[in-house]
């Protein structure tokens, strides 16, 4: 990890990033949630499972304070090729997500999102801080510090016990 890696913020609450329509959102206004941060892509062999589960988990634990925030990125094999308009109505009309999908952002490289700079400097994977592909998780306590990181062979179901616990409800 070179100087460019480094991050200041303590908490995931401490960025802006942009929504589907280019308006800053300051994650701030997550605070007292646990979120479930995921880079997306609508034609991976991984959408229809993912983009289902986090469908069923949302609406299971929304009102106990889960957000998920879906960021697409095209960074693997070009498998979110839409416009942010297009992956916006393609999660929600197909898959009846109520959950935000911000804009288009890169996960690895020179052009790395910040808020992902973040993520993978608390929460290091299999390949090292590298995301590896599409639908990485990230679960985030409600102070906004990093508990988990989930590969993308990973359910979402599959961390639903660490959901919960995060979140306080019983087992």
């Amino acid at each position: 990890m070179g100087a460019s890696e480094s991050v200041p913020q303590k908490s995931i609450h401490q960025f802006t990033v942009k929504d589907n329509k280019g308006q800053d959102v300051d994650l701030s206004i997550y605070e007292g949630k646990v979120l479930l941060v995921v880079n997306v892509a609508s034609k991976c062999g991984f959408t229809d499972s993912n983009y289902t589960q986090l469908t069923d988990l949302y609406g299971k634990y929304k009102d106990q304070g889960l957000e998920i925030l879906a960021f697409p990125c095209n960074q693997f094999l070009k498998q979110e090729p839409g416009t942010d308009q297009e992956v916006q109505q393609f999660a929600c009309t197909r898959y009846k997500a109520e959950y935000p999908i911000f804009r288009k952002i890169r996960v690895n490289g020179p052009k790395t999102e910040p808020i992902y700079k973040f993520l993978k400097s608390n929460k290091s994977g299999f390949l090292g801080s590298r995301i590896k592909w599409n639908f990485t998780k990230f679960l985030v306590d409600k102070n906004g510090h990093v508990l988990g990181r989930y590969s993308p062979t990973t359910a979402p179901l599959a961390i639903e016990a660490d959901i919960k616990k995060a979140l306080g409800v019983d087992t």
